[in-house]
This record gives structure tokens, sequence and C-alpha cells, in this order.
């Protein structure tokens, strides 16, 4: 993002809290205190391990969810507690592409209708939004004529362009992506990734990518944000992050992704983190990551770090409180 440049989105000490499973038993704090921005026509990454709060991050932000508390402000406006009158013209500007692509689109209906609901929802006369379905097929890479199939006609693959189509009926200016190859062939991530960046470059679009797959995120973003149960460990520039990373749990998750040159490979140094991620029903105190840090001390075990410039001059944060020497 550029200096002095307002960002499309920002997010500010943005939680998200469940009731507990027993009548009286402590929230759950899916999301605690995430806070980011992202600028027009840029691509962030949101990573983590499941139940890490990725997912839930990318439905507040579409307004899917409310916040228990903080801010997410959309074009200079904080849309955290709009209702739903006042959503509503904003939806055509926020749209999402979801992980399993056949689940999320309705099997009764003509793919059609599925992609022309969201301009119906806008009040749009449905010939025209008929005829604006067939030019998105098109644009995703599918048979105009195909248009009045179903979605179970539809490979995987297939079905997840029909969705991507959807997000874009409205002419959206922010899609957030939540793994959305995740479920794919691996044969066929490679072709949705390059039709996401063809989109991106053709229209204009910022992307909220959420992923667990690194590899894709190295390949597609410009910046990354490293979650851990609820909080966001590590933020920055995606080659400043993959090369040296500053947060141990961000060195631990890259020594997983496999390198290309078999040498490189079997010599290079792997991390392996002990135990499972806490509950988030009863996070530990201090620092969240500390029972699985390997350089975890008193401090981390009582006090949480904040998140911060992790060198002077770096456009890079990271909340840990021995952060990893550049």
């Amino acid at each position: 993002m550029t200096a002095g440049t307002a960002p499309l989105l920002s997010v500010r000490d943005v939680t998200m809290a469940f009731p507990g499973k027993r009548r009286r038993g402590a929230p759950v704090r899916a999301v605690d205190g995430v806070s980011f921005d992202l600028a027009a026509g840029e691509t962030l990454g949101l990573v983590g391990e499941s139940g890490c709060g990725k997912s839930t991050t990318g439905r507040m932000i579409v307004r899917l969810l409310e916040p228990t508390t903080g801010s997410i402000t959309y074009d200079g406006r904080d849309i955290s507690r709009l209702g739903r009158r006042a959503l509503k013209p904003l939806r055509k500007d926020l749209q999402m592409v979801f992980q399993d692509p056949h689940s999320s689109l309705n099997p009764r209906q003509t793919v059609a209708r599925v992609i022309a609901d969201p301009l119906l929802a806008q009040g749009v006369p449905a010939a025209e939004a008929r005829g604006r379905a067939a030019e998105l097929m098109e644009l995703v890479g599918l048979i105009p004529e195909h248009i009045d199939r179903y979605p179970h006609e539809f490979s995987g693959g297939q079905a997840q362009r029909i969705g991507i189509a959807r997000s874009l009926a409205t002419g959206p200016r922010l899609i957030v992506a939540d793994e959305p190859v995740s479920a794919l062939d691996v044969s066929v991530r490679a072709q949705i990734v390059n039709l996401m960046e063809r989109l991106q470059s053709e229209l204009g679009l910022a992307y909220l990518f959420i992923a667990h797959d690194l590899s894709v995120v190295k390949r597609v973003c410009d910046r990354v944000a490293v979650m851990y149960l609820g909080r966001i460990v590590e933020a920055g520039d995606k080659e400043r992050v993959y090369a040296a990373p500053a947060h141990p749990y961000t060195r631990a998750l890259l020594s997983a992704v496999p390198l290309p040159d078999p040498v490189a490979e079997r010599t290079r140094e792997r991390i392996t983190l002990l135990g499972d991620p806490p509950s988030p029903a009863a996070p530990p105190p201090g620092c969240t990551f500390h029972p699985r840090c390997p350089k975890a001390r008193e401090i981390c075990r009582s006090e949480a770090p904040l998140l911060r410039i992790a060198v002077p001059g770096e456009a890079r944060e990271v909340a840990c409180h021995f952060p990893e020497a550049a």
C-alpha cells in the first residue's frame, strides 16, 4: 500500500466471540483483536492452521457475521454495525468466494439463476441479469450455452468458476476468497489461481485471500498476515516474510513447505511444533503460542506481546517478545 493512500479496507481490533457450549460457559473468542489494512487492487494473504479464525475474519468483512467489538471500515465508512437495509447497497462492492464450490451453489437452481441472484437482489430486471450471467460465464472460461445446466453437471473446477462468476456479478471492488482452491484437484488449482490473477488485472479487484497452502499464497499475494489462535502474529511484505520470518510460528509453517530442490529439501531445518493449538475457549495466559514455542521464557507466559514493527524502517509487524533477527 502506497504511503499516504487511504486503504480500501481497514480492520481495527476486531473480535468475534461465540457462546460457549455450556449455558454458563465462557465465550469462545474465534477472532481476538485483529487489525490490518487492504489497498485497492492489492491481495492480502491470511494464513494459519485450521481453526485459527481466518474464515471467521473473512465472513465479518463481508458482514455475514457482525463483529463483537472493533471496527471494519470500507472506503471510509464504518460498516461493522450497519443493519440489513443500510448494508444492501454495499453488498455489490463486497463479495465472497467459498471453499467448497458445490456446497456453495444451490443444486435446485440453474447456473443462470445462481450467477444472476446477486443482480436480482439488487433489483436488476430478470432478462438483463440473465444476459449478464452469460457474459460472466464467458469471462471465467465457461461455455455460455451451458447456462441452463445445474451445478451437479459441472466438475469441481468448473463449479468454482461459477462461484467466481457469481461473485463478479455486481461489479465488486473487494472479494474475500476463502480457501478458493483447497477443495480442488492439484491439476485444477493453477487454472483457478491464473483466472483470479487475470480478473484482478482486468477489473482492478482487491482480494483477501484466505488459505493454508503457503505456496499458493506466495504466488498470489502482495502481503501476508499469519494468524494463530485468533490473533495476527506476523504481517508484512510476502518477500520479506518468506525470506526471513520473524515469528517462531511463521518459521515453523514455512519449514513445512516442500522445496523443489531435493538437495535443499533434505538439508533444510525442519521445525516440529509440540502438541496441538490450545482451545480458543480456554487460551493460555500471555502469548498464546508459548506452550508450543521453543523460545518461550517467563515473560511469554505472563504478558501477551503486541503486534509491532519488527525492524525500524521496515513495513513488517510481529507479535513476539523475542523475534528472529533479520
